[in-house]
């Protein structure tokens, strides 16, 4: 049985696509993780699949004493996954991208092993730029990202199957709504949004008089009110997605894909700060002038402002048409025939 590591970390977007995969994966082939002792671990430890665990270093946006060890860390991580690779002798290593990706990759490369990437954002992200000449092919979930690269091919996103598989009434019944009202499920990625929970929370008085509100919050003390279900955490993002009509949250480009799959109308609100590429932004922006989300600026968001554009979303009736005509699909067997083609070739 041929053998694949998949990688990539550092935040969830860089692991839960490789997630996504595992299922026409596993049975198949032989399949380990390497990455860091980090969410990309938490995320695969359900999965039971061998874990590998190396240090990994991130370029911090907008420091320069942050990063002046970083090539020599970079340095340690590849010995360590090269060291890891000799042990697996993988037929191929498939990276999802992140700074946890960039040492295996390298380290793939030295040892002669066929890698693939993917890339999820519009523009793509450095370790997936440092890496896409020693890959055999970059994939990429948006057409016009493969102009941009010489050896990339659009594949479109993998997105998880159990997100489409999950009953609304069973999840209105888990969350304790009564499908009375609609649902507006607001998360601002795996950690938490200090700026969207602000602003909801002082909006939530207005908004709980037409919507139910099921908030993915992140760590905090918070208070469940009627209507009003707060979580740290939703391990099982199908059933939030279930019982949702709404959707308000960060614009990270597996969520869009998400969203899209499910055509969940949502309000989106790219992350923008100084150690942000700005990758958010452009993929909201591109979504948006296709007429599939609403975009509010974190820079405008107020809680008046977040009620106003809530209440055009739900006012725009055509929005779910135009989400039922969007091309974008599910990658996933699109991405692992692509691997097939490297490992039997």
């Amino acid at each position: 049985m041929k053998k694949i590591v998949l990688t990539g970390g550092g935040s969830a977007g860089h692991a839960v696509p490789n997630l996504a995969l595992l299922p026409l994966l596993q049975g198949r082939y032989d399949v380990r993780y390497l990455g860091t002792d980090g969410v990309e671990k938490r995320i695969f430890a359900p999965t039971g699949i061998p874990f590998y665990t190396i240090s990994a270093v991130k370029l911090v946006r907008g420091s320069v004493t942050k990063n002046l060890l970083l090539p020599v860390r970079l340095l340690q991580s590849v010995r360590q996954a090269r060291r890891v690779l000799k042990e697996i002798t993988p037929d191929l290593v498939f990276s999802k991208g992140g700074y946890v990706a960039l040492p295996a990759v390298l380290a793939a490369k030295k040892l002669g092993i066929p890698v693939l990437t993917h890339e999820s954002d519009l523009t793509p992200g450095l370790a997936n730029r440092l890496i896409a000449r020693r890959c055999r092919a970059v994939l990429t979930a948006f057409p016009e990202t493969a102009q941009r690269l010489k050896n990339a091919k659009f594949t479109g996103s993998p997105v998880r199957q159990e997100l489409f598989e999950a009953d609304k009434n069973a999840a209105l019944k888990k969350y304790g709504f009564s499908g009375g009202k609609p649902v507006l499920l607001c998360f601002g990625g795996g950690s938490g949004s200090a700026a969207i929970n602000a602003a909801l929370d002082k909006a939530l008085p207005d908004l709980l008089k037409k919507w139910d509100v099921l908030h993915i919050r992140g760590k905090g003390v918070f208070d469940k009110k009627q209507g009003y279900v707060p979580l740290e955490y939703e391990q099982n993002m199908a059933s939030a997605y279930a019982c949702a009509d709404f959707v308000l949250s960060r614009a990270g480009a597996n969520t869009l894909f998400e969203l899209l799959a499910l055509k969940k109308p949502a309000l989106l609100i790219p992350l923008e700060n100084r150690r942000s590429r700005g990758d958010q932004a452009q993929n909201a922006a591109y979504f948006l002038q296709r007429g599939l989300c609403r975009v509010l600026p974190e820079k405008q968001l107020t809680p008046q402002r977040l009620k106003e554009e809530l209440s055009l979303l739900a006012e725009d009736k055509d929005l779910p048409a135009r989400l039922a005509r969007a091309p974008f699909t599910p990658a996933n067997e699109r991405i692992v025939r692509e691997i097939q083609a490297v490992l039997h070739r």
